[in-house]
């Protein structure tokens, strides 16, 4: 035993004395000679190495960025898309200087400078107006850490940096590609009743933003009704209520919607809804056969109803300026009862003197509508009306070119939309099913929610749930979500906000594009709590 052991530890000496001598030639061999010497041999030559070449960073195609309403066309690319830096800044292309203002805003949201009329440099957006498509639409670009936005218009352009916008605050930075992007319907808003509730300026400049960042572009304001008069009048200061805004305070209003590019539509309504105007003027009120008043209603055969309905009417389509003012024309109370030549027999008789023998009580109140929208028309305005305004089978028959405001087929009146569209008429869809913010929700109104209105909403759906024939399509001209405050002091002002916050981003997304959305519900739903 102690034998094999003293023979195997010898064999190992050998073994590492062999190795060691192998690698102290090896080692010598490779060894540079000393300064001034030689080598004892040529040593062996090898190639250099090649260099590895440097890493390549390598992009994932680039997603569509997350906006509200959402783009409708997104050009995928391989890049890091553009965020700000330190240097990044916001210019307005050579000859665009009309763009400052856009651009001014964007830089002012995105913490970014603003170079004015310059050349881009990177990280730099650039706006521009260039190309030819449809009014409203833009095309943004993002390449080389770079933005550039282009439209046909500023309105576009505008758009334009709504997206980045959102985007940035959705995903912390625009992504590679190219937008491409449009509305489907020209006439895009909210309604808001500030008759019967006062609203702030204030309130109201805050809806006008969210709006913009949504692509609004129109709102309207009812401003007369039976419960108050809300702006201030020089023509007929006894007619105003309190608390109203001064018109210095509707024209700062005015000033910000035009900035960001959102119409301002005033409203009078008549002959219905006038309630404000007749406390001042009682001799005026409509009264039936036995004497009785009728709530709202002014007594279109009185030459003085007019008169004082024009000077109002010309009054606000000066202030207001603008494309469109609405004349009202609903739920005229003369109109509601069962024999209305038989109620109010100064009515028949003025129809009969004015329109024929063949006249009745409704065409005196079509031909009211008819003056009244001609009065709007010499300001330079487009009429619009409520569709419970325009009747069938009389004398008068509407002009063609009031575009009617469908809210309804409840009321007296109101017809199928379809029936309308037939005659060629052009309609803006206000749907009381889908639309109707009504507060304290009286006569079977609830509060409408976003998701049904993204889930089954289109603007074909005027009346109900049922859409309209989609060869009708082109003569809808848009919509808006109206706030009705029928029960004043059921909510707050804030609370209203609120409350309408996500059916008017449901609203925004399906009148910039009615198609089927993308996203579901909850991805949307998340989408706007991350947008604000």
């Amino acid at each position: 035993m102690g034998r094999s052991r003293k023979t195997h530890v010898a064999g190992v000496v050998a073994a590492v004395v062999a190795v060691l001598s192998v690698t102290a030639t090896s080692c010598s061999e490779d060894r540079p000679a000393a300064s001034g010497g030689a080598p004892d041999r040529a040593a062996p030559t090898s190639p250099s190495p090649t260099p590895s070449p440097s890493p390549t960073r390598s992009y994932a195609l680039s997603k569509p960025p997350a906006t509200i309403p959402s783009i409708r066309d997104h050009q995928a690319a391989r890049g890091p898309g553009w965020s700000r830096t330190a240097n990044s800044a916001v210019v307005v292309a050579k000859g665009n200087e009309e763009l400052a203002d856009e651009g001014r805003l964007i830089a002012q949201e995105l913490r970014l400078g603003f170079r004015g009329t310059n050349a881009a440099r990177p990280g730099d957006v650039e706006l521009a107006l260039a190309g030819s498509g449809p009014a409203e639409s833009y095309t943004l670009t993002t390449s080389g850490g770079r933005v550039r936005i282009t439209g046909p218009d500023q309105a576009g352009v505008f758009y334009g940096t709504r997206t980045l916008k959102q985007a940035v605050r959705s995903g912390g930075a625009m992504p590679e590609g190219v937008v491409r992007d449009r509305p489907d319907r020209p006439q895009r808003g909210l309604n808001v009743d500030i008759a019967r509730k006062h609203f702030t300026p204030g309130w109201i400049e805050d809806r006008l933003r969210e709006m913009a960042d949504l692509k609004l572009n129109q709102l309207g304001l009812h401003f007369s009704d039976d419960q108050a008069f809300r702006i201030e009048s020089d023509s007929h200061p006894e007619i105003v209520s309190q608390p109203h805004m001064t018109k210095d305070e509707v024209r700062r209003i005015l000033a910000l919607a035009a900035r960001l590019h959102i119409t301002v539509v005033g409203e009078i309504d008549s002959p219905g809804h006038l309630g404000a105007v007749l406390r001042a003027y009682p001799q005026l009120r409509l009264r039936n056969v036995q004497g009785v008043p009728r709530q709202g209603a002014i007594d279109i055969s009185k030459p003085e109803s007019a008169k004082i309905i024009d000077d109002l009417l010309r009054e606000y389509t000066d202030l207001f300026g603008g494309a469109w003012f609405h004349v009202g024309a609903d739920e005229y109370q003369a109109l509601t009862v069962s024999d209305p030549a038989a109620s109010y027999p100064q009515l028949a008789t003025a129809a009969r003197q004015k329109y024929g023998a063949g006249a009745g009580v409704q065409d005196l109140a079509e031909g009211w509508l008819n003056d009244r929208a001609a009065v709007v028309r010499a300001q330079k305005k487009q009429p619009k009306a409520w569709n419970d305004g325009f009747f069938a089978g009389g004398v008068v028959t509407a002009d063609k070119s009031i575009e009617v405001e469908y809210w309804t087929g409840r009321e007296i009146g109101a017809r199928p939309p379809v029936e309308y569209l037939a005659e060629g008429r052009k309609l803006v869809n206000l749907n009381d099913e889908y639309l109707y913010y009504v507060l304290g929700q009286p006569n079977q109104f609830t509060y409408p929610t976003g998701r049904r209105i993204y889930e089954e909403w289109t603007p074909l759906v005027l009346r109900g749930t049922e859409p309209v024939p989609q060869r009708y399509s082109s003569q809808i001209l848009g919509g808006r979500f109206a706030v009705w405050c029928d029960l004043a002091n059921a909510q707050t002002q804030d609370q209203v906000a609120s409350g309408i916050r996500r059916p008017l981003q449901a609203t925004a997304q399906k009148l910039w594009d009615p198609r089927q959305p993308s996203r579901n519900w909850q991805t949307f739903e998340s989408l706007a709590q991350k947008l604000g």
